[in-house]
């Protein structure tokens, strides 16, 4: 599903309305109503983000626990009340995502469903938001009352827990998902998805990728065809060049093919962003010149060359 257009962040949008503009200036990583770090997500109208969070998933998403449990008291209120819009979470997910304890504990203390994905775009289960942004105790309490961790990622931008830690380099609770059997291959979100150690490499967590393939990461999983990626091409595109040798030293395909929609090998990536040194690494690794990306179809060169990169283009072409 193509994300809509506007000139600020929804999540933003929706918090400075419901919020307030001073109170968001004082707590942004904890007024943040969404995690998608390494995705850039794109915008959303005004008119469909307006009056989406319900009173109880407003006041979740504030940690305020008293407003919640008065509003519990009102027969009318739903606890499981849907997400809704594009970004809308559930009260739980809402909590969860935002690090408030107290109100998951008493959201499942009235039996609030653990498991629902969230809104239309990128819609992540409660235990998937907390795991990203980094809340141990909220996803060890979550996990405890039947939260499944391998849930298939949301097709649009979605993440399993662990892929969720993995991005956010949180090394204790990805290694406590590890040991509650989470997938550590578990396929990526079809469109803008990542692996696990996709999305380490890409982020730029060396001590987490190496900890994932310790454990049986695979190195070469394919780019999913929406702008996916392989963990090099990731690296290669982050300009982390300590993770793109530890890849190559592992094993890793320098020449595997990118994806379909906005793809890259891994020398045309780290040719659109500029990094010389990467290229003369992959180059050394026996990266081809001549190898097209996805729709676009251009070389390396020809990327540089349009990003005005004229270092990188001559070392292309001497290479060639």
């Amino acid at each position: 599903m193509p994300l809509r257009p506007d000139k600020q962040h929804p999540q933003d949008q929706q918090i400075r309305r419901l919020l307030g503009t001073q109170q968001l200036q004082q707590e942004p990583s904890k007024m943040r109503m969404d995690h998608f770090p390494s995705t850039g997500q794109s915008q959303v109208d005004q008119q469909d983000d307006e009056n989406t969070w319900s009173p109880l998933q407003l006041a979740a998403a504030k940690g305020d626990v008293d407003e919640v449990r008065r509003l519990f008291a009102q027969a009318t209120v739903d606890p499981n009340e849907p997400p809704r819009g594009y970004y809308g979470k559930t009260a739980l997910q809402a909590a969860s995502f935002n690090g408030h304890l107290a109100v998951v504990e008493a959201l499942l203390a009235v039996g609030v469903d653990v498991n629902p994905p969230g809104g239309n775009n990128g819609g992540q289960a409660a235990v998937v938001l907390a795991s990203g942004a980094g809340h141990m105790d909220i996803v060890r309490l979550l996990v405890s009352v039947g939260a499944d961790i391998n849930l298939p990622p949301h097709k649009y931008m979605g993440r399993t827990a662990l892929q969720a830690a993995a991005e956010g380099g949180h090394i204790e609770l990805l290694e406590w998902l590890l040991e509650q059997g989470a997938d550590i291959n578990a396929p990526a979100a079809n469109n803008n998805g990542r692996t696990a150690l996709q999305a380490a490499a890409s982020a730029g967590h060396g001590d987490i990728l190496d900890i994932l393939l310790q454990h049986g990461a695979r190195i070469n999983a394919p780019a999913v065809r929406y702008k996916g990626v392989t963990a090099l091409q990731g690296a290669a595109l982050g300009g982390r060049q300590h993770i793109v040798r530890r890849l190559l030293e592992a094993g890793a395909d320098v020449n595997a093919q990118g994806a379909y929609y906005n793809g890259y090998t891994a020398l045309s990536a780290a040719a659109e962003s500029g990094h010389y040194a990467i290229v003369r690494m992959l180059l050394n690794a026996g990266a081809d010149v001549s190898a097209v990306s996805g729709n676009k179809t251009r070389t390396a060169a020809q990327i540089a060359n349009f990003r005005g990169e004229e270092d990188i283009a001559q070392l292309l072409q001497r290479s060639g």
